[in-house]
């Protein structure tokens, strides 16, 4: 049932239009994520389609009571309203308690707040969680949301995925988190030069299939092109759980990086930075830390050795609050141990670029800002200006002169991180460097840091970044440890989830506190042995050998039958063994398939 139809819309704020002649349907069940520049019209396009912005022209058509639900980038209480009473809207405690939709809801994003605290003493984050579960304890025809994992931790980003795709409900969602979008969006919609481009897929098949469109029309510039083609490479080449899924086994992904490098020159990277920062760049040594200085805060670090190595590049893992950001200020000498010491490298060229926005000054250029750091700077094997490097992360033309002071938050961001790179650190550490950052220039960042010799420690919730741009994941779990994770994410989520099951089972078996929210997800099931992954994959791999011998001899018959197409006898006896080819060819790609998922959800 279509739920939305746009009609010829336009849009413009002053001269600059964003939206020109525009038509498109919502169906019911579709769940779209929407792409596109900072500024290039996607939140009025979602404004829009929910009915709070009215267009210049053209005509918006909502089926009748259609209830959408919204969730915008400000959220607006009362002061003096009880959360719980902005959440549940004045249900009554035994209605709300007794229904397992809501408790879980409440317990993967409220799990931390007190429900009766008021809005009024809510942080940011804080605020944007209540918005989100007040949007989700409602029923809706279609949901709008509008940057939806801000403020969300990986953990709860990964369960807010999975509560989306079981809802009845349409989605339509912008957010610059690619493993969000992947996970949640059956189709992609790109608000690109007033125009909006539709692809079939989440955010992976949207850039194999703008990737294929170029190709074919050959209408990109060259470098455009080959960052496309390296972000394939990299989806075709990245974890286990991603290559596994079929949709990247298709002819044209396979054709498009065929030669292509992996993103990252690792040997020779790893060469460069030990060359720069020999042996030692940052070891912890029986270190305690606290979150708050001595004795004061959370603990974070209990007698915790640990080294950071030459040429590292370490995605650091944790739920907000576990002190991401107080180990990147140690290491970055911001603070000091509890207990224990930090040995650093002589050769240590150390930049971190915090969550706070360091002060710039409002009267200067952008440029001007930039070359007063350095004018040129190495990157790899190639040499960029300022001005260059300014350009691939979105400051083109004019912008370059805009004055500081009229900077928005995002851009100051890049400012602050491009002042970083041309300071030529050999350590680099980075707190959240997505925020306000769009897909695009993302994309830019990834590749500048893909060819940036040194160590790299870096705290982000966006996956697609971290599992981008990290060879290795550390987690703090709240045991006073860093703790590898060789299997990344995934088991970062894993671990997560045994612990969390481990704890509500021994709530329930001591009695939980009055008040307190349940998690009712259920333990995790257990799962193969090692034995039996290795005997999974070596059937995957078994498989694989198989298909490709199919379709070797598919190539081989369709030869023998364009030889034979005068001896009908012969061509017929042909044709039916390329029917038995193709059949057993077919049911080997559904076991590899079953196979893949098996290992997929391990």
């Amino acid at each position: 049932m279509n739920l939305v139809n746009l009609e010829s819309v336009s849009h413009a704020f002053g001269p600059k239009p964003l939206l020109a002649d525009v038509s498109l349907g919502l169906e019911q069940g579709d769940r779209i994520g929407v792409v596109g520049r900072n500024g290039g019209g996607k939140t009025t396009l979602i404004s829009i389609i929910a009915g709070t912005l009215k267009p210049d022209s053209g005509r918006v058509t909502h089926t009748r009571g259609l209830r959408v639900g919204t969730l915008s980038q400000r959220d607006q209480f009362d002061p003096d309203a009880a959360v719980k009473d902005i959440v549940l809207a004045g249900r009554a405690e035994h209605e709300w308690a007794g229904d397992a939709a809501i408790r879980e809801i409440l317990a993967n994003l409220l799990a931390d707040i007190d429900l009766a605290a008021p809005a009024g003493a809510l942080s940011g984050g804080e605020r944007r969680r209540t918005a989100l579960a007040r949007l989700l304890v409602e029923e809706h025809d279609l949901l709008i949301l509008d940057e939806p994992t801000n403020h969300l931790d990986i953990e709860a980003i990964a369960w807010l995925a999975g509560h989306l795709v079981q809802r009845k409900s349409a989605l339509l969602v912008v957010t610059h988190d690619r493993w969000f979008l992947d996970a949640v969006s059956t189709r992609t919609w790109e608000v690109v030069d007033g125009s909006v481009e539709r692809y079939e897929g989440g955010y992976a098949a949207y850039v194999l299939a703008k990737a294929e469109r170029a190709r074919i029309a050959q209408a990109a510039e060259e470098r455009r092109q080959n960052l496309m083609r390296k972000e394939i490479a990299w989806l075709r080449r990245g974890p286990p759980a991603r290559t596994s899924k079929p949709k990247f086994r298709i002819n044209a992904a396979e054709a498009l990086i065929a030669n292509e490098p992996p993103p990252r020159e690792t040997v020779e990277l790893l060469n460069f930075a030990s060359a720069r920062l020999g042996k030692t760049v940052a070891d912890l040594e029986d270190v305690t830390l606290h979150a708050g200085g001595p004795g004061a805060g959370p603990l974070v670090l209990d007698h915790c050795t640990y080294q950071f190595g030459p040429g590292d590049r370490i995605g650091l893992i944790g739920v907000n609050g576990s002190g991401k950001s107080s180990v990147l200020r140690l290491l970055s000498g911001t603070v000091e141990p509890d207990s224990g010491r930090v040995v650093r490298g002589k050769t240590v060229r150390l930049a971190h670029l915090s969550q706070e926005l360091a002060e710039l000054d409002p009267t200067r250029r952008v440029l001007e800002t930039v070359e007063e750091i350095r004018k040129y700077v190495q990157v790899g094997k190639k040499e960029w200006s300022a001005s260059q490097l300014l350009e691939r992360l979105g400051f083109r033309g004019e912008a370059q002169w805009k004055v500081v002071g009229d900077l928005s938050g995002g851009e100051r961001r890049r400012l602050q991180l491009l002042r970083l790179i041309m300071d030529e650190p050999n350590v680099l550490l980075l707190d959240e460097p997505t925020n306000d950052l769009d897909i695009e220039t993302l994309t830019e960042l990834e590749d500048l840091l893909d060819a940036w010799p040194g160590t790299l420690v870096v705290v982000s919730h966006d996956r697609y970044f971290l599992e981008r741009v990290a060879d290795r994941c550390v987690a703090l779990l709240g045991d006073g440890r860093l703790s590898m994770l060789p299997g990344g994410v995934d088991e970062y989520l894993e671990r997560r989830a045994s612990g969390a099951a481990l704890s509500a089972r021994a709530a329930s078996a001591a009695g939980a506190p009055e008040g307190a929210v349940q998690d009712d997800r259920p333990a995790p099931a257990a799962g193969p042995s090692a034995k039996e992954l290795r005997e999974l994959q070596k059937e995957l791999n078994r498989l694989e050998r198989q298909i490709d011998k199919f379709g070797e001899r598919e190539v081989k018959l369709h030869a023998e039958m364009a030889e034979a197409a005068s001896d009908f006898e012969r061509l017929a006896k042909l044709d039916a063994e390329l029917r038995e080819i193709a059949a057993q060819k077919e049911a080997a790609e559904l076991e590899w398939m079953t196979v893949a998922e098996r290992l997929e959800g391990q």
